[in-house]
């Protein structure tokens, strides 16, 4: 789908692109390409798309892989989709909210691969909901703004290392990655982009058992940055507990989060999981 096909497709409905809903579309044929390119695709795959807008990485998917599941909020764009792609059965088309339908249809993700250009205003919580997942993709290849692809290739201490980074890397490996610019979008952001592979690591860092107490002791030791993990570690889990996790994973006793790498904390998580949790909601 050219740039020119885009906007005759949304000037015949008269339709206004919302910026609210992050209605950035992807319009260049060598990147697109190169999106579906990373995620390796063949022809017993099945693709989860989030957000396809008018469907230019749709028709690239369904080129290559067997059949694809693809969610979009918009209705007005629900409507041209099921006129473009009318005559395939491998597609399935889903108008939803695709945080809320993820969140609400729990579902075993292993035997998907999530390709899509995600929307912004929404791209973050759902790479991090589907990497928590108890069955997460096979692999997520992602395009999203370079900020938060910042935040995904982080190593501890640096500037962008966070929490975002802890949750996705208990189950998923960053892997390749390219920017794409603003030039090949429309309406071209305001802010750079970049496509990021990210793969389900072989052996995740924390069991399935073990991965609310990591979840919950990441969101608690980066709920105050300024803080030492401890203290605040230790607002949740008895000090003993604490400290003894700390020195078992290696961690200094005045160490803030930013500086813990994944696998020390997954150690941490390990060692408080024998405690026991003390949060009574439900860590997702």
């Amino acid at each position: 789908m050219t740039l020119g096909e885009m906007r005759r497709w949304l000037e015949s409905r008269g339709i206004q692109l919302t910026k609210s809903l992050g209605q950035n579309f992807l319009h260049d044929g060598n990147q697109l390409r190169r999106i579906v390119a990373a995620a390796a695709l063949g022809p017993d795959d099945r693709v989860l798309e989030i957000g396809p807008g008018l469907g230019p990485l749709t028709e690239l998917l369904l080129q290559t892989a067997g059949r694809v599941t693809a969610v979009e909020l918009d209705e007005r764009l629900v409507a041209i989709l099921r006129e473009r792609f009318a005559a395939t059965s491998r597609l399935e088309l889903i108008h939803a909210d695709a945080l809320a339908w993820l969140r609400e249809s729990p579902r075993a993700w292993s035997d998907t691969k999530l390709v899509a250009n995600l929307p912004y205003s929404v791209g973050s919580p759902i790479v991090v909901e589907l990497a928590l997942a108890p069955a997460p993709p096979d692999r997520m290849v992602v395009t999203l703004q370079w900020e938060v692809i910042q935040r995904l290739l982080a190593a501890a201490d640096s500037e962008h290392y966070g929490l975002m980074t802890l949750l996705v890397a208990a189950q998923f490996e960053a892997g390749e990655w390219f920017k794409i610019p603003s030039s090949c979008f429309h309406p071209a952001p305001e802010v750079d982009s970049a496509c990021l592979l990210l793969r389900r690591r072989r052996e995740p860092l924390v069991p399935a058992e073990v991965l609310p107490t990591y979840v919950r002791a990441a969101k608690q030791s980066f709920s105050q940055r300024r803080k030492m993990m401890r203290k605040l570690l230790t607002a949740a889990w008895a000090a003993p507990a604490v400290d003894a996790a700390l020195q078992a994973a290696g961690i200094p006793s005045d160490a803030r989060a930013e500086t813990v790498d994944p696998p020390r904390f997954a150690t941490l998580a390990m060692h408080l999981a024998r405690v026991g949790r003390v949060f009574n909601e439900p860590y997702a």
